[in-house]
C-alpha cells in the first residue's frame, strides 16, 4: 500500500473530524478506509486515490450520479459522494450494502472508450467468465449506466456484488 495514501487519508480525517476505523479495501487506483464522525455513529468510506486522473474521473462520475439523484441502479445500491478534497485526492462516500455497484475510477463519461473490436470481445469474454450465469443481469446494469452516459470499465464481482 502506498504510504502517501495513508497520510492523505489521515489528513483528510483530521480536517473533517473523522476517525479512521479500518481499511475497507485497496487496489491499483487507491485505498478505501471506513471512517466515522467523532460526534456521531454514522460511518462513511473515504477513498484515497493514487492518480489525479482517476480521482477526477471518479469524482465526475459521482457528481453525475448525485445530480441525477441516483442511489441505485436496477436494485443495486450505488454510494453517494458526501464530500471530497481535490488536493488530497480523497472522496468521501456513503457505505452501501449488497447488492451494490462500486468504483467509478475507470468510468468514462459521455463517450465509450475506443478499443479495437478484438479487445472488446476479450473484455466481454472475461466478464462473462467472471459472472457466469449472472452476466445478463450485469449487462443490464451496464446498459442502465450507459443510458446516463457512464461507461463502466472496471467491472468485477468485487465492484458489482450480488446479495449473496
Amino acid at each position: 500500500m502506498n504510504e502517501s495514501l495513508i497520510v492523505n487519508a489521515q489528513s483528510y480525517a483530521v480536517r473533517r473530524q473523522l476517525e479512521i476505523a479500518e481499511r475497507l479495501g485497496s487496489g491499483k487506483d487507491g485505498t478505501v478506509f471506513v471512517a466515522k464522525r467523532k460526534m456521531a455513529s454514522a460511518r462513511v468510506a473515504i477513498k484515497a486515490h493514487r492518480f489525479e486522473e482517476l480521482y477526477l474521473r471518479e469524482k465526475l462520475a459521482y457528481e453525475r450520479l448525485g445530480n441525477l439523484k441516483i442511489s441505485s441502479i436496477r436494485g443495486f445500491n450505488v454510494p453517494e459522494m458526501t464530500d471530497f478534497d481535490d488536493n488530497l485526492r480523497i472522496l468521501e462516500i456513503t457505505i452501501v450494502k449488497r447488492p451494490f455497484v462500486l468504483d467509478f475510477a475507470a468510468a468514462y463519461l459521455d463517450q465509450r472508450p475506443e478499443f479495437p473490436p478484438e479487445i472488446w470481445a476479450e473484455w466481454e469474454a472475461d466478464k462473462r467468465e467472471q459472472f457466469e450465469g449472472r452476466w445478463p443481469i450485469v449487462q443490464e446494469i451496464l446498459d442502465s449506466f450507459e443510458e446516463i452516459g457512464m461507461y463502466l470499465m472496471d467491472v468485477s464481482p468485487a465492484n458489482i456484488a450480488f446479495p449473496d
